[in-house]
């Protein structure tokens, strides 16, 4: 054991920690109390390590999916389902005449754009709540961009499926998808930022020199339109 710690970084308490429950299968046995581990061990030590720094789950959850990841039975597009879902917050919206409402814009936005046998998704009763939101504020204008949104979010999704490539490789796509769904969240929602400031800026104007974030500036008028512009993030 204390190999795998020298090669991996996580003490020998962590270890035995995720030994006892089930997260790591145990070594080969070669005498009293000890044990002989090997790469598999190695990259499953790994694997638990990111999905606990960086995927936020909890042991419980990657004990499930670990099961998943061990069970022959288990197909690579399942082991990929799940690993989805454990990513997923799931936002129930209250019932109601406007949830109903928003049920129906949903589930014909849904159907608009091809994506069946999703009723059961949570993104799809989180969707439903935000739907039902907008519409009591007011602000079903906001819908109008529905269409235009899914079709960037189906090239995204194609490109994340490029990423995991065959399902053959079990515990690649474990992480990818946890890991790839946390961390490329993240990239998706900066890449928006940026892509708002060249939009403001192509279609508005560059800020003039100088202009700070806060859009004061003693030398020019702050910028135009809703998202800052390029220039005033520009040195």
């Amino acid at each position: 054991m204390a190999d795998l710690t020298r090669e991996t970084g996580v003490p020998v308490p962590t270890i035995k920690y995720y030994l006892r429950e089930g997260l790591l299968p145990p070594g080969r046995p070669i005498g009293r109390n000890q044990a002989e581990y090997s790469q598999a061990h190695v990259r499953r030590l790994r694997l638990v390590r990111a999905l606990v720094a960086y995927g936020g789950l909890s042991i419980a959850v990657i004990r499930d999916l670990v099961r998943h990841l061990d069970d022959p039975d288990v197909s690579g597009g399942d082991l990929l389902g799940a690993a989805q879902l454990t990513v997923t917050a799931r936002h129930d919206p209250p019932p109601g005449p406007g949830r109903d409402r928003a049920e129906r814009i949903i589930d014909d936005f849904m159907a608009r754009h091809g994506w069946h046998d999703l009723e059961r998704h949570p993104s799809r009763q989180t969707m439903i709540g935000l739907v039902t939101s907008l519409t009591e504020l007011g602000r079903e204008d906001m819908l109008d961009v529905l269409d235009d949104y899914a079709v960037a979010a189906e090239q995204i999704a194609e490109a994340d499926l490029r990423i995991v490539g065959e399902l053959r490789d079990r515990e690649r796509v474990l992480e990818i998808v946890v890991l790839g769904t946390q961390l490329g969240d993240t990239i998706i929602t900066s890449l928006r930022r940026l892509a708002q400031a060249h939009v403001a800026q192509r279609i508005h104007g560059p800020s003039p020199s100088g202009q700070s974030p806060s859009g004061s500036s003693p030398s020019g008028p702050a910028p135009c339109g809703p998202f800052p512009s390029a220039g005033t993030w520009s040195g």
